[in-house]
Parts: C-alpha cells; sequence; structure tokens
C-alpha cells in the first residue's frame, strides 16, 4: 500500500480496547494502555500511580512521556514531532514539568528513543495504520469532529471559522475505511470514532507540534 488512491476501497482495523481516560490530564496515558498487550495492560492498571510517579507524570503529560512510557514496556514506536522542546506558545508550565520535558528529550537518543523531527501527512499516518500497528496522535479536540458521535461538529466549524483557545488531547488511530480514520478516543465510552483523513489532519494544529507516534505491532 503506497499510493493515495490504495485507501480508498479499503477497510482495516487493529483490534485493540477502549480504554476510557481517569483523569482529565491522563488521555494520552488510556492511550499507551491500548496498545499495550492484556498482561502489560493489567500490570500497568495494577500499578498505575507507582509507575507515573517514577515517571514524573504528575497531571500534565507531553507525548515524549508517553514515548517513555512505551519504551518502558518494550514497544516499538517511533516519534515524529516539529519541536524537541517545549512549545514557546504554551504558556504558565510549572518549571519542574518544563525541566523534565527537556530532560527526557535531551536523553531520549542515550535511551533508545526513536524520534524525528519531520511532519507526517494523515496518508503517511494512514498508511503506517494499515502496514504496521496504530498511531497515538495530539489534536486539538475543539477541531474534531467524530462522524459517528456528531457532538463536536458545530463547536468545531465556528473554531475554523472564528478560532478559539487551544484543547490538546491524545486519541489512537486504529484504522482506516476509505477516505476516514477509525480512532479510540479516551474521552468516550463506545468504542470507536470516525473521521475524513483531512478533518482529522485540521485539528492537527501547530500548537500540537504534529506529534505522532507510530506503534510498530509487526
Amino acid at each position: 500500500m503506497d499510493s493515495e488512491t490504495d485507501t480508498q476501497t479499503l477497510h482495516f482495523e487493529h483490534n485493540i480496547p477502549q480504554i476510557r481516560q481517569r483523569f482529565s490530564w491522563d488521555c494520552g496515558v488510556a492511550c499507551v494502555l491500548m496498545v499495550l498487550g492484556e498482561k502489560q495492560r493489567q500490570y500497568f492498571l495494577d500499578n498505575f500511580s507507582r509507575i507515573l510517579r517514577e515517571e514524573g507524570i504528575s497531571r500534565c503529560t507531553w507525548t515524549i512521556d508517553l514515548c517513555y512510557l512505551l519504551k518502558r514496556f518494550d514497544v516499538t514506536h517511533c516519534i515524529y514531532t516539529v519541536r524537541c522542546d517545549v512549545n514557546p506558545s504554551y504558556k504558565k508550565i510549572h518549571t519542574q514539568v518544563l525541566n523534565r520535558v527537556r530532560k527526557k528529550f535531551q536523553d531520549s537518543v542515550k535511551n533508545g528513543l526513536r524520534l524525528k523531527q519531520k511532519v507526517l501527512s494523515m496518508q503517511q499516518i494512514a498508511q503506517h495504520v494499515i502496514n504496521f500497528g496504530p498511531a497515538i496522535l495530539l489534536v486539538d479536540i475543539g477541531l474534531l469532529t467524530c462522524n459517528v458521535c456528531k457532538s463536536h461538529t458545530l463547536s468545531s466549524e465556528l473554531r475554523l471559522i472564528f478560532g478559539g483557545s487551544y484543547r490538546g488531547h491524545y486519541i489512537c488511530v486504529t484504522g482506516v475505511s476509505g477516505n476516514k480514520a477509525l480512532y479510540r478516543d479516551p474521552a468516550r465510552a463506545h468504542s470507536l470514532c470516525c473521521v475524513a483523513l483531512h478533518r482529522l489532519q485540521l485539528a492537527r494544529t501547530p500548537l500540537t507540534d504534529y506529534d505522532v507516534i507510530l506503534v510498530n505491532c509487526t
């Protein structure tokens, strides 16, 4: 599968569980739980607070934190981002959080993480999902419209026209159906959401640094 037309009639989905986030800030952690194996997932759930404490995560999660969690559980992955640092547009970041994130970026290579400073297109992400594994994607939730839920349709349209405040949120892209992405949203109870690839791209704004973690299940 290496051309844009290959996905037009394809339906493919990775069979992973829906995991609800526990708090307002742990959507990314929930996405990590989704891509773990069953035994690893249960171990993480049984030791949730301790593991996050050991990783230095408390009420604020960054994409690089998720990579370290995946590394901890020996999950092969690669992060793509445009910025290997804290986005200067973010205000009021606690110094402790700032230092943690910067150190994790600085130590990423020696800790065996694969990090590439590059923007992937939605088509490239879709091809990875089809051929290799799920993708954990950072989006502006106010710009994301699910074809199933419909609840964000009006608000996202208004945001596209008039703008609005950024709200970062992690989702797990698990499949592709024609020109749509299938994804699991840890903020929702039902198992599967769906959005056109071009609409999902609109939810990837510069404030997300176009962060995506490609998980390799092969």
